[in-house]
This record gives structure tokens, C-alpha cells and sequence, in this order.
């Protein structure tokens, strides 16, 4: 059985980290809104505790060194936000296995070209391919992977 708070932070981290990745290297205003869809606070102004979770895994990121950011802007952004280096080579870097499947699966079926199937090796490939039908087992599977080799460079 799955657990949703843990289902949704991989999601919510790995959004955060491909839009990242995307505006690399320009530093940008990153909102949860962008994340986990726009909502209203309720009659105190305060937000839903899905709308905090994604704020605090956007923290979180910053604290175990995925990105960094300038300040906070209340609890509904992050200002000037960038990957680490070490978290964009980790996203951006081949995975030779994944590689080595798309090379044989490009040489059965059509003939894409290798910087194609290097491209699509790499984590943020992945990630980017898995979000979009949100398949949530792929999702915490590709962000354990990440996780996992960024604790491995911290010891």
C-alpha cells in the first residue's frame, strides 16, 4: 500500500526539480501554484495542508542541497530558485543502462538517432516522461534513484 503524503512529495519534488531543470540556469520565481495547481485560502487566509506540503518539499529540496533560492515570498513562492550543480549533472547526466535500452529499441524499430536516446537515458527525461500521466510507482521509484545517489556524495 501507498502513501499518499509520500506519493505526493515525490511528485511535488519531482515537478519542482524538472521546471528547474528547464530554466536552467536562470534563477526564477518558483510558485507552489505552478506545482500543485492554484487554490484558495480559506476565510483566515490560510492555505490547505496540500498546499503547505508542496511549499514545505520545495524547502526541504533547498536544505538537502537539490537547489537554492534568494527568500521566500509568504508561503507561495520561492525567489530566484536554481538547481545545484550537483543536482543538475545528477538530472542531466546519461544513465548508461536506460542508454543502452533506447540504443537497442532504436535499432529494432527506427533510427533514432544516439544523442536522441542519450537525452531521453537521463533522470530528467524520465521524470518529465512520468509526469505526465502521473504514474506514481515510476515517480518515487526515478526520485528514490535521485535521492539515493545524492546521499551517496554526501558521505
Amino acid at each position: 500500500m501507498s502513501n499518499i503524503n509520500t506519493d505526493e512529495f515525490f511528485a511535488d519534488s519531482a515537478k519542482i526539480l524538472t521546471v528547474l531543470h528547464s530554466a536552467f540556469p536562470q534563477p526564477i520565481i518558483l510558485q507552489v501554484d505552478d506545482i500543485c495547481g492554484a487554490e484558495e485560502t480559506d476565510e483566515y487566509g490560510m492555505h490547505s495542508p496540500r498546499y503547505l506540503a508542496c511549499f514545505s518539499a520545495m524547502l526541504w529540496l533547498a536544505e538537502e542541497g537539490y537547489l537554492r533560492f534568494v527568500e521566500t515570498i509568504r508561503s507561495e513562492a520561492i525567489d530566484q530558485a536554481v538547481l545545484t550543480a550537483r543536482c543538475f549533472v545528477l538530472l542531466t547526466k546519461p544513465d548508461t543502462k536506460v542508454f543502452a535500452d533506447q540504443a537497442a529499441l532504436s535499432a529494432s524499430n527506427t533510427d533514432l538517432p544516439d544523442s536522441v536516446a542519450l537525452e531521453r537515458s537521463s533522470l530528467s527525461h524520465q521524470l518529465r516522461s512520468v509526469l505526465r500521466p502521473r504514474n506514481s510507482l515510476t515517480i518515487n521509484s526515478i526520485m528514490m534513484q535521485l535521492m539515493s545517489t545524492m546521499l551517496e556524495g554526501k558521505g
